[in-house]
């Protein structure tokens, strides 16, 4: 929750920043599902205004209203004014953007300026922030400013309303306890995390405080965000179980399960599932897709994956966007009882395939990126096929923000408790960072072996030989020596050998271990890529995620290499002049690292691939990913068909660089994505990033796009050249 103080006068204002309790005239609520949260009406002043965001009509407000609430309400003595601002922004074609609406009700109830002087201020704000950028969206402003007034409106307080003490002036931590996976609290959530997160985190006395600096994992699955107006509805009659509504989700808010029937005997009467149509598992087995209602941000992602459609009704898919209200309690249960259920056999798991990747659990769950966030999905995809043995080194940017924002961490465990290690490092060291986790996680395992060898006799010399030469680049390698160490712990548990205690104490880091450097494109085209390119031309088995949304993201939309030609965006405001780094291109130079570019949306079957072929090769790898952000100016609903559109018109071509395939004797250089069959000029206007530039500089833009698209035909030919030619020729360039 973010909380703005703001002060207005005629004269300076020379008072301290934050407004103190019981001072503030006018409190606003953005968001309904805060008044079950939070103590809104602290910083109220007596007689003072409470607006509220809400869908509830408002004739029936005030009974919707938390009892702690109304009774400060009427403590008070505040007014009390309700709109319903999506469905003003949706009316408007805004979507789901409700600050200028909520801006407009603020100056039309408080009275700091005159009602139409302050409209007409609000106007010419708008349009001097999105005037340049587009005449529609400022348009649509417009009408979402003329549309609030009408749909404003002041609630009548009845008069008998009863004055009482709430119980707490804080009211409890909504469903805790009983929502969906949450059966109790950990002593570190109830002392720590949700005080900050109640926004009392000042009151906590520092002997709370990890003495570390190490906070826990799996603590995401308490903050029951609800902020989504619709969820997704499993549509079982349609569906075909193919995955992909699970794959493109941002927040790991629906998920599929694979179980033995019997299982579901004592199921919430509305949970869904039905017969596994793959012949791949046991007869008899279930599978069930099945939303978090109180995680999803109902960003509609899965909707606009699932390629199934009702033939005698087309607009029915078999995922479908439905208002939460009646769904939100049942669908709570059926969620809980799904998370109770266990995950399927991974090693009866087909991995390589999307509905069998997609069986296996996330232990990357409900972060808070943005709704519709196109970097997310990377890693929950890494955590499903590798996180119970991974290590995350994690350049600051979104995806530190998202993956370690206090006080909650979105990684999670697994059954077993195992789950990702993930520490957050600086710009300008992270490749650095995780390449000393490689090295550490190395020097552990060569140690665990050289007792296994001191200990060869007692252990048994099959099992020890068996620890010391497993294969463990694939998953079947994998599973087998999880199942050595097991065996190899329950031995040194009852020995009576001198080291047996210290090789237990490092018999799990016989297990391989998968060290991934995670970041944005400003660190790894900016200022990390001296440290990048350090790692990348050593022979160490690291694997590195670039989640490329060609900005700056998390600092404001600034201009990285990474921004393409003709691209709005800070210290850019004339288009960028210059072409985009081809980082994937120059990494693949080494001749030594797996390098591959990926879009999800555009081709998730070659996605997965990917991650499977960079997590096996044994060597630096580098996955440079297409990540939709809005600061594309583009609404995240269609993530996916950004991604498609920016494969299709040449923007992004998709290929991997194998070496293993050279020294086979053959080409590393595959090609995955055919010849652009759009052109740029397509993909540049769907995005306000581009599009903005016609309007303020109308020649440059003609330049550019004319420019861009030359470049686009001329990567995709040396490309294809590549593809097509003897291996020596990926060392000529592009």
């Amino acid at each position: 929750m973010t909380v703005s103080h703001l002060r207005f006068g005629r004269d300076p204002i020379r008072s301290t920043y934050l407004v103190e309790p019981g001072m503030a005239g006018f409190v606003a609520c953005h968001q309904t599902v805060f008044t079950e949260r939070y103590d809104l009406l602290a910083h109220a002043a007596p007689g003072g205004v409470f607006l509220l965001n809400t869908p509830e009509p408002p004739e029936r407000v005030w009974d919707s209203l938390p009892e702690s609430l109304r009774a400060g309400i009427a403590d008070k003595g505040l007014k009390l004014w309700v709109i319903d601002a999506y469905r003003v922004a949706q009316e408007a074609g805004m979507g789901r953007r409700i600050n200028t609406i909520m801006q407009t009700c603020f100056f039309a109830i408080s009275g700091i300026l005159p009602r139409q002087e302050a409209i007409s201020a609000i106007k010419h704000a708008v349009d001097k922030t999105y005037g340049k950028k587009s005449k529609r969206l400022a348009d649509l402003n417009y009408q979402a400013i003329d549309m609030t007034l009408a749909n404003l409106h002041p609630v009548v307080i009845p008069a008998q309303a009863g004055i009482q003490e709430a119980t707490s002036s804080t009211p409890a931590f909504p469903h805790a306890g009983t929502s969906a996976g949450v059966t109790d609290l950990p002593a570190f959530v109830r002392d720590v995390t949700l005080p900050i997160y109640r926004g009392h985190g000042d009151r906590l006395p520092v002997s709370l405080m990890p003495v570390d600096g190490t906070f826990p994992v799996d603590t995401a699955r308490f903050e029951k965000r609800n902020i989504a107006l619709e969820i997704p509805v499993w549509e079982a009659d349609l569906c075909t179980q193919c995955g992909k509504c699970v794959f493109v989700c941002p927040h790991s808010a629906i998920r599929a399960r694979a179980f033995p029937a019997e299982l579901a005997a004592n199921a919430p009467a509305s949970f869904k599932h039905v017969p596994a149509r793959s012949k791949d598992y046991p007869p008899g087995t279930h599978i069930s897709y099945q939303v978090a209602p109180e995680d999803c941000t109902g960003c509609g992602d899965c909707v606009e994956a699932c390629p199934i459609h009702d033939k005698s009704n087309v607009s029915r898919l078999a995922v479908n966007m439905a208002p939460i209200g009646p769904l939100r309690e049942p669908e709570r249960d059926n969620y809980a009882f799904f998370l109770s259920l266990p995950e399927f056999d991974r090693a009866a798991v087909k991995h390589g395939t999307i509905p069998g990747s997609m069986l296996l659990d996330p232990l990357f769950e409900y972060s808070g990126a943005c709704a519709g966030c196109g970097e997310t999905p990377y890693i929950r995809l890494a955590t499903q096929l590798f996180g119970d043995r991974m290590m995350i080194a994690n350049a600051t940017g979104c995806s530190s923000i998202y993956g370690g924002n206090l006080p909650t961490t979105p990684y999670t465990v697994n059954a077993e408790g195992k789950g990702p290690t993930w520490s957050n490092s600086l710009f300008e060291d992270n490749a650095e960072f995780g390449l000393g986790m490689r090295l550490a996680a190395d020097q552990l395992m060569d140690y665990a072996k050289v007792l296994v060898k001191e200990l060869a006799t007692e252990l048994g010399g099959d099992l020890a030989a068996a620890l010391l030469d497993a294969d463990q680049r694939e998953e079947a390698g994998l599973h087998a020596q999880r199942h050595r160490v097991a065996a190899l712990s329950e031995k040194l548990a009852t020995s009576s050998h001198a080291r047996a205690k210290e090789l237990a104490s490092v018999a799990e880091w016989l297990i391989r271990r998968s060290v991934w450097i995670v970041g944005g494109d400003g660190w790894a085209y900016d200022i990390g890529y001296g440290g990048l390119d350090h790692v990348l031309a050593l022979p160490y088995d690291v694997n590195i995620l670039v989640l490329d949304t060609e900005v700056y993201s998390n600092t404001g939309g600034q201009t990285s290499k990474a921004t393409p030609l003709g691209a709005v965006a800070k210290f850019s405001a004339g288009g960028k002049a210059t072409a985009k780094k081809d980082l994937a291109k120059l990494a693949s130079d080494y001749g030594h690292v797996y390098v591959a570019t990926v879009a999800y949306g555009a081709k998730d079957t070659q996605t997965l691939r990917v991650f499977h072929e960079a997590e096996a090769y044994a060597g630096p790898s580098l996955i440079v990913a297409y990540s939709p952000c809005i600061a594309h100016g583009v609404d995240m609903l269609y993530n996916q068909r950004q991604q498609d559109l920016a494969v299709k018109s040449g923007h992004w071509p998709l290929f991997r660089f194998d070496p293993r395939l050279a020294e086979a004797g053959g080409n590393p250089f595959k090609l995955d994505s055919a010849a652009p069959s759009q052109p740029i000029k397509a993909f540049m206007d769907s995005e306000t990033r581009f599009a903005m530039l016609a309007r303020s500089h109308p020649e440059a833009s003609e330049r550019f796009l004319a420019e861009a698209q030359k470049a686009a035909e001329r990567r995709f030919k040396a490309y294809q050249e590549l593809a097509q030619g003897h291996p020596d020729a990926t060392k000529t360039g592009a």
